[in-house]
């Protein structure tokens, strides 16, 4: 059963559960879909070691989502806000569309406004900032959209079947985000 943590045009997000282990081992046993995240999800894995993953988010409350299709209730990605430091208000932000009908259809974009409205007015975040690669301009495309700046490169920092890409570092910062979610919410209350 999924809850509608924070509600969008196209998905929602709500907290990962237990059942959805076997759908994130088939997830990140797919070269293609893990080409385009970092490193540590190159190991192949079983749904026995995603159901520990999702033990271990739910128990540490981590700021981890899964991407649920409004539509169909259907689990389709997942999203993670981590590396937070509330000091200097900052944090990186991960997202995966894991179900490839869905990709190119806008619920990337959906999923990751909702995960910054969340860190930006809920966590109170100043700064958040992702890692992508060159190659993956269909992300590029989309999170210049939402209004992410790129800020950086490490050149030739990936590296698969020989050839060589940049790592794209971008942010977007509180006031550059465009509010939604919980800025609707609290217009219910404002006198």
């Amino acid at each position: 059963m999924y809850f509608k943590k924070m509600i969008g045009n196209l998905c929602y997000l709500s907290p990962c559960v237990e059942e959805d282990a076997t759908k994130w081992a088939v997830w990140f046993n797919d070269t293609e879909t893990t080409m385009l995240l970092g490193d540590e999800v190159y190991r192949p894995t079983s749904p026995e070691v995603e159901r520990e993953s999702i033990l271990k988010i739910l128990k540490n409350h981590y700021h981890f989502f899964e991407i649920v299709d409004k539509q169909t209730d259907e689990a389709i990605g997942r999203t993670i806000l981590f590396d937070i430091n509330h000091i200097d208000q900052r944090a990186m932000v991960g997202i995966v569309i894991g179900e490839k009908k869905y990709w190119g259809k806008g619920y990337g974009q959906d999923a990751l406004k909702l995960i910054l409205d969340y860190g930006f007015n809920i966590l109170n975040l100043n700064n958040i900032m992702l890692g992508t690669f060159e190659f993956n301009q269909r992300a590029i495309s989309s999170y210049k959209k939402i209004g992410f700046k790129e800020i950086g490169r490490r050149r030739q920092g990936r590296i698969i079947a020989g050839k060589k890409y940049d790592v794209i570092f971008m942010d977007i910062l509180a006031d550059e985000f465009e509010k939604m979610y919980i800025h609707s919410i609290l217009k219910k209350y404002d006198n």
